[in-house]
């Protein structure tokens, strides 16, 4: 709003908040139909529905969760959700989420997802599809999860025809809110008492993980009344907000031992910032990966910044492409932010257009954000 507000500006304000007192609030927190069509240990493979005005074509895309993060990052709000944007193209849409954290999960490590997990989803996408190769889009650590995968099944073990990684940092020195305190995380003394926490916790417990991913965005936090203020007229903006709090409210915790290996060989020993990392008793190099990668980083993602990203471009020497692409936006933004739709988005749908099979590619329509190019390193507009 203005500093001196519209008549039209007090009257837009008026009405939303109106419609969120009266409505509970003004973002279309429907999510989008699915069924599951895959379960395990540890997995559960939901397909979405297709649209009922533009039928199910192309190859197949498999969102991969995080692990501490719903999976409604993936569909956050009507609007501002890659789910309902891939399946306005007809994409056939597939996720993979992992189920509750619990105690009697304090033993497991990252094998399971990057042995298991993963493969086993992987497949039931490809089956359910017609046998069509999948697309792997992976936010945060879902991405590593993703390549971790790739690197451990090389040589055409998985029926894989891409990967698009989004937000997912291979050099944790990068990162501020991590570099600063590393020295200290290596001390002899201190990861045993938190190694001791986290196993008999049963992992890293959800406040803990909730605070982790908000503590970026606390200037916002502390500012967040005089935003919403300044914002009363924006009903796009207020809707992006409540669905940002719904998802940090149903942010979960980490396995223990997951969460140890992450803390120690993500975290402090900085593995994957040599190329590679030690899972399940071995060594897997991102060397290995050989499907085409495509890497998002987020001009102002704090999590993920820049330059902790950018260095796995030159890691996967085995991949027939390894493309960057730099989007506007912090950590959640560049994946389901307001100006995802115009950047990130139309990456992805060129990405996978470009590496699907020849009867593959769904229909595209007339997208006027839609890119043609095949650059190495791109970087959108802020």
């Amino acid at each position: 709003m203005d500093l001196v507000p519209k008549p039209s500006q007090v009257a837009a304000a008026v009405g939303n908040v109106a419609h969120r007192v009266l409505r509970g609030g003004l973002a279309d927190l429907r999510p989008m139909p699915r069924t599951l069509i895959d379960d395990g240990p540890r997995r559960e493979v939901y397909h979405y529905r297709p649209s009922a005005s533009v039928p199910e074509n192309g190859d197949p895309v498999l969102l991969v969760a995080p692990l501490a993060a719903p999976a409604l990052c993936y569909d956050l709000r009507r609007g501002c959700s890659l789910v309902e944007h891939f399946l306005e193209q007809g994409r056939p849409t597939y996720l993979v989420e992992y189920g509750e954290v619990s105690l009697r999960d304090r033993e497991l490590g990252l094998d399971p997802w990057v042995d298991d997990v993963l493969p086993a989803a992987i497949h039931a996408a490809f089956q359910h599809s017609g046998g069509r190769a999948v697309h792997l889009v992976g936010w945060s650590l879902g991405g590593l999860f993703a390549l971790l995968t790739m690197a451990a099944r090389a040589g055409g073990a998985l029926p894989v025809a891409s990967v698009a990684v989004l937000g997912s940092p291979v050099d944790v020195s990068r990162v501020p809110m991590v570099a600063p305190v590393r020295p200290l995380l290596t001390g002899d003394d201190l990861p045993a008492p938190v190694t001791r926490g986290y196993r008999l916790l049963g992992g890293a417990p959800d406040p803990l993980v909730d605070w982790a991913v908000r503590l970026p965005a606390v200037d916002r936090l502390v500012t967040r009344p005089l935003a919403l203020a300044a914002h009363a007229d924006d009903r796009e903006f207020l809707a992006q907000v409540e669905a940002v709090q719904r998802l940090g409210a149903a942010m979960t915790g980490y396995p223990g031992r997951a969460y140890g290996q992450l803390y120690h060989r993500f975290a402090t020993g900085n593995q994957l910032a040599t190329g590679s990392m030690e899972v399940g008793g071995r060594t897997l190099a991102l060397a290995e990966v050989d499907v085409p990668v495509l890497v998002v980083a987020g001009a102002s993602d704090a999590i993920a910044p820049i330059d902790a990203v950018r260095p796995v471009v030159g890691m996967l020497s085995g991949a027939p492409e390894a493309q960057l692409e730099v989007v506007p936006g912090g950590h959640l933004g560049l994946l389901t932010g307001r100006g995802a739709r115009t950047s990130t988005w139309p990456a992805l749908d060129e990405w996978i257009y470009r590496w699907s099979s020849p009867t593959g590619h769904p229909t595209l329509g007339t997208d006027p954000h839609r890119r043609h190019s095949s650059a190495s390193s791109r970087t959108f507009g802020r």
